[in-house]
């Protein structure tokens, strides 16, 4: 089975899709593509003059055709949702109560009883990632990415840049962030120039470099990524994105990253293998973070993964916690990690010598850092006080 989140998952369109008795039965076998919906309804159109007494969706309004579609896709993602939540994911994909107006159907009740306020910001975030995405893909159909990607040059070597550091210093590779702003702390640094601060983090000394691209909530932008690549930054970039759709990895490789985050919390198992494949294809690196016990249980089962970010920050509360590393990476977790090769990468609450020698001993050989140097006059120095001694080569 694919991934829901495949750019050509199908769906039948049938009369018991509207039984309310019936909640799953649309989910039978492929016929409409959902991210196809202008071709499908033209598809439609082109058939029905060779119908005779065709089905009634034959005879239904174009609009009417888009407004089932939307419908249809609706129950796909609270399909996804459920799929989610038996996995331990609390964030849901879309609001409960965001369908298409006018649309009758297995879900009306669900849709009648719960509220659509987010019930923590990263819920927010993928509620507007989810709109941004689904507006951007209209915009910049996959195949057009696709036809970029023929011609781009190759990607950076995200992964080995981190394990030679490492092996150069004796310390933990850093990915040093491109940060202006974040929902926790506001504007952290106003005098924001993305290509200067990476240029900084560079000399610096740091193997890799975060770039935020989420504009709403930290003030990035894909923008700043390019710029950064244009610059002549040799590290490799990471796009620190919230990915809720395969689309925005071909998207992100395009504008010069070279590594993508993925996150445990928003994306069930199988979007994370799907992901990965589709990473591997483009020649992008994944990043995929977790939080707590049952996150990283679920990673240490999917084979491929071979970089897990240990975030210290809970991403519903936004509280903080480093000994977080050391707990999820303790008994047979760590040895499971050991035999699989992969690397950890320590993130959020670094900011000082004892805390780097803190989640290295943990076990980390990277570690993601933005707010601590970002803020500094400059950032060059920030490194050196992070680590307590010079890491440039």
């Amino acid at each position: 089975m694919e991934s829901l989140m495949h750019v050509g998952f199908r769906v039948r369109v049938s009369s018991d899709s509207i039984n309310p008795n019936s909640r799953f039965k649309s989910f039978k076998s492929p016929l409409i593509p959902m991210d196809g919906r202008r071709n499908t309804v033209t598809c439609i159109r082109s058939q029905q003059s060779g119908t005779k007494d065709g089905p009634l969706i034959a005879t239904a309004t174009n609009d009417s055709l888009v407004e089932e579609l939307k419908s249809k896709d609706w129950e796909i993602g609270v399909l996804k949702d459920e799929i989610a939540a038996t996995q331990g994911i609390r964030i849901r994909r879309r609001p409960p109560t965001g369908p298409p107006l006018h649309y009758v159907g297995p879900f009306e009740f669900r849709l009648q009883n719960e509220g659509n306020t987010p019930r923590n910001i990263l819920e927010e975030i993928v509620w507007n990632k989810d709109t941004e995405v689904t507006q951007m893909k209209e915009k910049k159909p996959i195949y057009t990415l696709k036809k970029a990607l023929e011609n781009a040059p190759p990607s950076r070597d995200f992964l080995g840049a981190l394990k030679a550091s490492y092996l150069r210093t004796g310390l933990p590779a850093l990915i040093a962030e491109v940060k202006k702003a974040s929902p926790s702390r506001g504007v952290i640094r106003e005098d924001f120039n993305p290509v200067e601060v990476a240029q900084a983090y560079e000399k610096g000394g740091a193997a890799c470099l975060s770039v935020l691209t989420d504009s709403k909530y930290f003030q990035g932008s894909f923008e700043n990524l390019e710029a950064i690549r244009s610059a002549g930054v040799k590290c490799p970039l990471l796009c620190k994105e919230f990915i809720v759709d395969a689309w925005q990895l071909y998207y992100a490789r395009t504008k010069g990253a070279d590594g993508v985050l993925l996150i445990a919390a928003v994306l069930p198992d199988l979007d994370i293998k799907y992901m990965l494949k589709i990473c591997k294809m483009i020649g992008l690196t994944a990043l995929v973070e977790v939080h707590d016990e049952n996150e990283m249980d679920r990673m240490l089962a999917i084979d491929g993964i071979e970089l897990i970010g240990i975030n210290n920050r809970n991403l519903e509360t936004f509280e903080v916690d480093t000994s977080n590393t050391k707990r999820l990476l303790e008994g047979k977790r760590g040895e499971t990690i050991r035999q699989k090769d992969i690397l950890v990468v320590g993130e959020s609450g670094l900011f000082t010598p004892a805390d780097i020698a803190y989640v290295q001993e943990a076990g980390v050989k990277a570690v993601l850092v933005g707010e601590s140097i970002v803020k500094q006059k400059d950032p060059t120095q920030g490194i050196r006080g992070l680590f307590g001694k010079d890491i440039a080569g």
